[in-house]
């Protein structure tokens, strides 16, 4: 059983701030001061709106893409490449910005990205060709690479191990904007006037996002503690983080959380519209009420994982979806209960990842916060990386909503066994080692 208070460790998961007040004014001169309680909010929206670029940027333009597929003459399979193929491009963009990230500071590298993805979206609207287009998406995933990374490495700064969690699971307050909001916009811009304007539409919200980082994004990554320059320095960072076997294995598992979103998100316009019958419209409704899941979950993690701690909430959460999402498999199949019953059980198979994705992130980043950054890369790569690879094989198998259904159970599958053999998540006493090991506190910043 775990006890009620944590063995004694050199730095374990902590506010930011509860850690200043209880050990009082730092004694180095040069540490900022703790940020105010009261600015949390405002710090978690600030850095939400850094995650919300890659999720409006696929959301938005998803009911477009049987018309897309339509327009450039090409098959449901390559429609969907334009969705995964931004997924590749941020899986390796990030893996770019990380290390660059730790080198010169948070800000220059998004200002950079958010800077250029204006201008592909906006070469995307004068697409004449998928090959085109998808060229374009591979590109626009690798310049959004730099909000991702940034914003998982600005909490990092901050917040670890159990507070890192649970500022992790309320940035999907946020996040939650993207399904909810983003397939309805867009579907009424390519009703008024066509998929294209879509673009253009992403390059405005890629616009305002630059005047927003540049006003109010503050710098929490001192001088002083940024990364030495240099390829080679890079390179051993990712080294030093790939030798470490338990970081891998909870960077893989948000990896293959959102190989199942993604691949729901992939198959969901064909599964829906072709399958169940439903309308742009409809399936944008649809789209946005399953998007509310995950954030339900997350908010209900945010307020148990101070009380529990992340990897027990993990450790439970896990093999929940696991079981949920083996009950869609034949509901999707056989049609049981109607668009209805799909999404009931889609909901909670959803909501149940809000106990995997933010927890085993949390866990990951707090075991090398001296390269925030690049660790933020690995498990933004493994994510996008994954997802970009998994996603299209429901295409491959066939496209309907077994295929969908079948690849989703797969990916949560091979996350809990990962969980089981790589870490010691459920050996007895395999908390106290794995969410104190290794664990370095987070230096307050103002702003």
């Amino acid at each position: 059983m775990r006890p009620t208070t944590p063995p004694a460790t050199p730095a374990g998961p902590s506010d930011a701030s509860s850690t200043t007040a209880s050990r009082g004014p730092s004694t180095d001169p040069e540490a900022p001061a703790a940020p105010p309680r009261d600015r949390t909010a405002l710090f978690v929206l600030l850095v939400g709106s850094l995650t919300l670029l890659p999720a409006v940027t696929t959301d938005m333009y998803l009911p477009s893409l049987p018309e897309v597929a339509r327009d450039l003459g090409t098959s449901e399979a390559g429609a969907q490449f334009t969705i995964t193929g931004m997924l590749i491009g941020a899986a390796l963009g990030q893996l770019l910005v990380g290390p660059f990230s730790d080198r010169v500071g948070r800000r220059r590298p998004v200002l950079i990205g958010v800077s250029l993805h204006v201008v592909i979206s906006l070469l995307c609207v004068v697409v004449s060709t998928i090959e085109q287009l998808a060229t374009l998406r591979v590109l626009q995933g690798l310049v959004s690479a730099g909000a991702t990374v940034v914003a998982m490495a600005v909490v990092r700064d901050r917040y670890a191990g159990a507070e890192a969690a649970r500022i992790i699971s309320r940035l999907m307050l946020v996040i939650a904007a993207a399904p909810l909001l983003a397939p309805t916009i867009g579907s009424v811009i390519a009703d008024i006037w066509d998929w294209r304007a879509v673009f253009v539409a992403l390059a405005l919200f890629a616009v305002v996002l630059v005047v927003v980082v540049a006003r109010f994004l503050p710098e929490t990554l001192p001088v002083e503690r940024r990364i030495a320059h240099g390829l080679g320095a890079s390179l051993r960072g990712y080294a030093g983080l790939l030798r470490d076997r338990r970081f891998v294995a909870l960077a893989v598992i948000p990896g293959l959380s959102m190989a199942l979103i993604m691949s729901y998100v992939a198959g969901s316009p064909f599964v829906l519209q072709n399958g169940y019958g439903l309308n742009p419209q409809e399936f944008a409704l649809v789209f946005g009420i399953g998007g509310t899941s995950l954030v339900a979950g997350s908010q209900v993690n945010a307020a148990l994982v101070r009380r529990i701690g992340p990897l027990r909430l993990l450790r439970a959460g896990l093999p929940a979806v696991v079981v949920a999402a083996a009950v869609l498999v034949p509901v999707a199949a056989t049609r049981t209960g109607g668009v209805a019953g799909f999404v009931a059980v889609l909901w909670v198979t959803t909501a149940l990842l809000g106990f995997v994705m933010a927890n085993a992130s949390a866990l990951a980043l707090s075991r090398h916060g001296e390269r925030a950054g690049t660790a933020a890369a690995v498990i933004g790569f493994l994510q996008a990386g994954l997802a970009g690879v998994v996603s299209p094989v429901v295409g491959l198998v066939g496209g309907d909503a077994l295929a969908m259904t079948g690849v989703m159970l797969a990916s949560v599958v091979l996350a809990l066994v990962i969980l089981a053999v790589g870490t010691p998540a459920y050996r007895r006493g395999g908390w106290v080692e794995l969410e104190t090991a290794g664990q370095a506190e987070p230096i307050p910043v103002h702003g």
